[in-house]
């Protein structure tokens, strides 16, 4: 089977980087794919990425030795599956806020006797290889986001769970459960210390944190803290960003009125 490499760098003791695919569309998959990110993660949560995009991205991503992720919709076994049958070689699950519901996620993600997870990797077999049922559940990635005061309050019996590889903390919707209001690379107090717990306590359990940051700056301090992956932005954000910095750039240049019609 494809090794996945994300587990292999960890284990050595080095970071990676994470981008965020929130673009329906394999062509500019292909194109993250080929900008050097450790792992791509297909958000079909927050995103508008439905099944079929997201296989076709997923088909991208496979020209480049990027690993492939996905963040699915919702703690569901059945989408669970259809995304790790269809080759992703990890997934970032929403909302776990207790033991019963990490567990159900892992169960779902792991073959028999290990979990429940129901057999038919249509594509993952031609991605990962023809070994890929007998090695699946040691190699794909299960990681749970941590990203409310419940989870946080409940984060022990989380990390206990067998099979759980490790979280990923969502800092907008933690700071909304903490009353503070939503953002990139928080520097409220209190969220920054519940970030801080989360890193703490996942790295006394041997397990993997990773966390969504807004610029490189924090990726950096995020990493020195502890974390083990980091999230850039995300395509849509990084193509916004970028062509308003050069659009910007043109009109003050420019002068005259802000649009013309020909």
């Amino acid at each position: 089977m494809r090794a996945n490499e994300l587990k292999r760098r960890w284990a050595a003791g080095g970071k990676t980087l994470n981008g965020w695919l929130a673009i329906p569309n394999g062509f500019s998959a292909e194109l993250m794919a080929h900008q050097g990110f450790d792992s791509l993660t297909v958000d079909m949560q927050h995103g508008i990425v439905d099944y079929q995009a997201a296989v076709s991205m997923l088909q991208a991503i496979s020209t480049t030795s990027t690993v492939p992720l996905v963040r699915v919709p919702w703690n569901e076994p059945g989408i669970l599956q259809k995304m790790l049958d269809a080759g992703a070689y990890g997934i970032i699950c929403p909302m776990i806020n207790s033991r019963a519901e990490a567990a159900a996620f892992v169960a779902a993600c792991r073959y028999p006797p290990a979990g429940s997870r129901s057999f038919g990797p249509i594509r993952a077999t031609l991605y990962g290889g023809a070994d890929y049922p007998e090695n699946a559940n040691g190699e794909v990635l299960t990681l749970a986001m941590i990203e409310t005061k419940e989870a946080v309050a409940n984060l022990e019996a989380i990390l206990a769970v067998e099979g759980l590889d490790g979280v990923y903390v969502g800092p907008a919707d933690l700071a909304n459960s903490l009353g503070i209001a939503p953002g990139f690379d928080p520097e409220d107090a209190t969220v920054v210390e519940a970030i801080r717990t989360i890193v703490d306590t996942t790295k006394q359990h041997g397990k993997i944190a990773g966390i969504h940051c807004g610029s490189p700056g924090y990726i950096e301090r995020m990493w020195s803290i502890g974390f083990d992956y980091a999230t850039l932005l995300s395509d849509a954000r990084l193509m916004a960003m970028k062509a308003a910095e050069l659009v910007s750039q043109l009109k003050d240049r420019a002068g005259g009125p802000a649009s013309s019609t020909y």
